[in-house]
């Protein structure tokens, strides 16, 4: 997804990089072998956890500061306001991983090896800019999670009461309608965050100097040279992942939610 949507424009004549996500997953893997595909991925990995504990906690908070009453039914311009509040909890713990993240990926494209790990990009991002360095690029991961999360969850909720039989309560909701609620939550999540991914990802791997004004300079840059189109650029690996990822996210919170109702059911 990274290698596609920073690979430069290509100069008249040739071809570029990568023409689509499956040619891009064939190099990547003959050039790479399949620790090429994960490459990047511990920053995110150990984040995750901790990541999904605080979206959830945010959108549970964002539902309750609403709430007039605990069994207050919330309508869907409230649940998405509520989900907006999970993605501004979430930036913090994701920002600097999708910083490093994207850094590794693309000097592994590029064939340069400036940084040993994770651990070794934090620091010298840190040496180089100080904190800052890290944090580059916040301020589109919530252009990016803030309106998302909020489609996320809203369409998660939308979705469960759609598939609910008249007659029967959301919480008796099926394994699989929840994974189908889940799933297609992830595609419109991303839907939405395509074309800001798109701008993060650009400006988290330029040159300190690249982009002086931030994002509107990508985004200048980007429309000027290779058009609207090239905001969606990376769409098919992200929805290939969207689906079956965002299924088993909220599968595991509805088990988890069960078993924690079970063993303390006044919590």
């Amino acid at each position: 997804q990274v290698r596609l949507q920073t690979q430069p424009k290509p100069q008249p004549g040739h071809t570029p990089l990568y023409s689509g996500t499956f040619d891009c997953f064939r190099k990547t893997l003959m050039g790479e072998g399949v620790r090429g595909l994960y490459r990047g991925m511990a920053a995110p990995i150990v984040g995750v956890t901790p990541m999904f504990a605080v979206c959830f906690f945010g959108f549970g908070l964002g539902k309750r500061l609403q709430q007039k009453k605990p069994d207050d039914i919330l309508t869907y311009p409230q649940l998405f306001a509520a989900g907006m509040l999970s993605g501004v909890f979430t930036t913090v713990i994701m920002a600097p991983g999708e910083r490093i993240k994207c850094l590794l990926q693309i000097q592994a494209a590029t064939g340069e090896t400036k940084y040993n790990g994770p651990l070794d990009c934090a620091k010298q991002l840190y040496r180089e800019a100080g904190i800052r360095g890290v944090y580059k690029g916040t301020v589109l991961t919530l252009m990016r999670d803030v309106p998302a999360s909020g489609m996320y969850f809203m369409t998660y909720e939308w979705l469960k009461n759609i598939l609910t039989p008249e007659g029967k309560s959301v919480s008796d909701l099926s394994v699989p309608r929840i994974l189908f609620a889940g799933g297609l939550a992830g595609i419109f999540n991303w839907a939405v965050a395509i074309p800001p991914d798109v701008l993060k990802s650009r400006f988290q791997t330029a040159p300190p100097s690249k982009y002086p004004n931030g994002f509107r300079d990508v985004l200048r840059e980007l429309i000027r040279e290779e058009g609207v189109a090239s905001l969606y650029k990376g769409f098919t690996a992200v929805m290939i992942r969207a689906f079956p990822a965002n299924a088993a996210c909220f599968l595991g919170f509805e088990v988890a939610m069960k078993f924690l109702n079970w063993l303390a059911p006044g919590l």
